[in-house]
């Protein structure tokens, strides 16, 4: 496995975005767009591209708060950045977002993969179900994404399978948001929903104060089978 920081082309083509590349020991035709959290490309998320390039995907993070803060990594265990952190969501357009997926999409394909798929965490999951919703990604997988109950009119435009974890106790997505979610997804076709009960926002972290480590275990054992099926 190789991992390296790169620049990909903006949608537009007018700019680059930063981003973090760890490829498989051989060429795959198979890749993963990892979208951080609201903590930017730091430590946790490139173990998550290093473990998928394990398993022998081609998997790329981007650096989601490039307009704004460039390189910037954050720790949700030290309060201050934290904080840094939530102002940096305060500022960030998803729409922006999606478009910088829809990039990533575009270069993995000039890197030869031919099934993409998408797995995020917080902004990421929402990203994640946006993908599903405004890109023709292969599969999408949203780790306790914040806001999807208000973007629920965009479902109809799910066209590949989409699973999501939802941890019953997440303090920033509420129980009234959930049943909104299940209400409008759970008769989907496409739409997979696991529920974590008990379990917080962040307790799939690779590391830290967040991470439940048997619901994490159980969550990432879904997305690789899902992924190993949708993807094949």
């Amino acid at each position: 496995m190789a991992a390296t920081n790169t620049d990909i082309p903006t949608l537009d083509g007018a700019g680059t975005i930063p981003a973090y590349v760890a490829r498989p020991d051989a060429d795959s035709t198979r890749a993963i767009i990892v979208i951080p959290e609201i903590f930017g490309v730091n430590e946790g998320i490139r173990q998550k591209c290093d473990d998928w390039a394990a398993e022998g995907y081609l998997a790329i993070a981007p650096d989601i708060f490039w307009r704004f803060a460039p390189g910037v990594e954050l720790s949700p265990d030290i309060e201050a950045e934290f904080q840094q952190a939530l102002g940096y969501f305060g500022q960030y357009d998803a729409d922006d977002g999606v478009k910088d997926i829809e990039a990533a999409i575009h270069w993995l394909r000039s890197q030869g993969a031919d099934r993409i798929g998408a797995v995020g965490f917080c902004l990421g999951g929402r990203l994640a179900y946006m993908a599903a919703t405004r890109t023709d990604i292969d599969a999408s997988v949203g780790y306790y994404g914040v806001m999807i109950d208000q973007m629920l009119n965009e479902s109809h435009a799910i066209a590949n399978p989409l699973m999501l974890h939802i941890p019953t106790e997440d303090h920033f997505v509420d129980h009234a948001a959930q049943k909104k979610i299940h209400d409008a997804l759970d008769p989907h076709p496409k739409v997979t929903l696991h529920d974590y009960p008990g379990l917080d926002h962040g307790f799939a972290a690779t590391m830290g104060n967040r991470r439940n480590e048997e619901g994490a275990q159980l969550a990432d054992g879904r997305t690789r089978a899902f992924f190993a099926e949708q993807l094949a």
